[in-house]
């Protein structure tokens, strides 16, 4: 049966995660989670849904753009995007008036992610496997043809994306039954947002804790003194033997990044994700270099435009973590390339999932990783943030700080569609009721 697009809708969804400071950080201090939820509808009665993340404000941008990338996709079958899939992704990508808004980044970047999320949510639907599994059954050169390496050969050619997955083949099937009985593992951001009162933090260490997590991230760069006493209150509530995490959300210069992370360098923190501006790769360089002595990585990629700027900080060694995320990038297709070349360099992959859905898509990728490209688990973990769950209809499931391998067909990223009408922006009924408040 082919699977004919005959229509794509695109909706803005926000959450007003900022009431409670969920998601605030060091830049972002009152976030709201937001999605561009796409929904591709085909003449057969099966919708591919896919989104792209964002906070608030300009989600109406991201949804222009989905609603111009639109004439491209329908009218398509699915089969034909798939048997032609880095052709299918060239053809959004390089549009020549569009291109010039991009290219391969911001706002477009961001649209073509909602839209390709859709379209392997569709693949996998149709194929009735969840996308891990699809990709993981999946023939290698399959999975190569999906990829466009066009400006990355000069580190990681079609051949060699081959030989690194054909390599990954041994063992495979262990992995995969080993995550199915175990999950991947995981650590939290949910219990020290900068916004959050210390007591908060307290409670949230502790019942996390009971439950199984050992790692845990924390939001510092607003105030130093602050951060230090917030560390430290974190370190001793979780004891010197689990893992810690400092993220400052692109707050520094270079140079006060390398002073203000020395000052924390005391608690111990595995990495420091984003030290500054996501676009300085000389700059990561330089805070990596300076750090490596204090036995402090810098882990960073949530605000990677494109897999040209990850070749760019792998080949500067700028990072000692790579993070993926889900909706930056791509969608599968640029995130296959990103995964290969962390590989080939030997740079764990930690992916970003601090968002409504990112929880729900990232796991798929990661999940992916370790059974038909890494096959290590040697400082990799998933980021975990505990909000906006009961929206989807197939919530990410954790068990002992591990993510558990999702069952249902897709890419887990329906939403329930009482959900999507009850935070429709801006005459959704909870944002009518807030308007109304003020």
């Amino acid at each position: 049966m082919l699977h004919k697009i005959i229509n794509l809708t695109v909706r803005d969804v926000r959450f007003p995660t900022s009431l409670e400071q969920h998601g605030s950080d060091a830049m972002h201090t009152d976030p709201d989670y937001s999605a561009a939820y796409v929904l591709l509808h085909t003449d057969c009665g099966l919708t591919g849904f896919g989104l792209t993340f964002t906070l608030g404000k300009g989600t109406e941008i991201v949804v222009c753009a989905v609603e111009a990338l639109a004439p491209l996709v329908i009218g398509k079958t699915l089969e034909e995007i798939v048997s032609d899939f880095r052709g299918f992704y060239r053809l959004l990508t390089s549009d020549g008036q569009m291109r010039w808004l991009g290219p391969e980044k911001g706002v477009i970047q961001l649209a073509t992610a909602a839209v390709l999320n859709a379209v392997w949510d569709l693949w996998a639907r149709a194929e009735g496997k969840p996308l891990w599994k699809l990709l993981a059954d999946m023939d290698p050169k399959q999975i190569v043809s999906c990829i466009d390496f066009r400006y990355i050969t000069d580190v990681l050619t079609e051949e060699e994306a081959l030989d690194l997955l054909l390599k990954a083949q041994e063992g495979k099937q262990q992995r995969e039954d080993q995550m199915l009985r175990e999950g991947y593992p995981a650590y939290t951001t949910s219990c020290a947002w900068l916004g959050y009162p210390d007591q908060q933090l307290k409670q949230l260490c502790t019942d996390a804790l009971k439950t199984g997590w050992s790692r845990f991230k924390v939001k510092v760069g607003a105030d130093l003194e602050d951060d230090i006493r917030r560390c430290r209150l974190i370190r001793e509530m979780i004891g010197p033997n689990n893992t810690l995490m400092i993220d400052a959300n692109q707050r520094w210069d270079v140079a006060d990044a390398i002073s203000w992370v020395r000052s924390l360098a005391e608690f111990k923190p595995l990495w420091i994700e984003e030290p500054t501006s996501p676009d300085d790769i000389l700059g990561h360089a330089a805070i990596s270099k300076a750090l490596a002595p204090l036995g402090i990585g810098v882990a960073t990629g949530e605000q990677c435009h494109n897999r040209v700027m990850f070749k760019q900080f792998l080949q500067a060694s700028a990072l000692q973590f790579v993070q993926i995320d889900s909706c930056r990038l791509g969608s599968v297709n640029e995130n296959l390339a990103v995964l290969l070349m962390a590989h080939k360099f030997k740079v764990p992959v930690c992916p970003h999932a601090g968002g409504v859905g990112l929880c729900e898509l990232v796991q798929h990728l990661i999940l992916f990783d370790y059974i038909c490209v890494s096959a290590d688990l040697s400082n990799r973990m998933c980021e975990y943030v505990d909000h906006l769950h009961e929206h989807f209809t197939c919530p990410v499931v954790i068990r002992d700080a591990h993510y558990i391998p999702p069952k249902a067909a897709g890419y887990s990223c329906e939403m329930l569609e009482a959900s999507v009408q009850r935070h429709r922006y801006p005459d959704g009924d909870v944002w009518k009721s807030l308007h109304m408040k003020k």
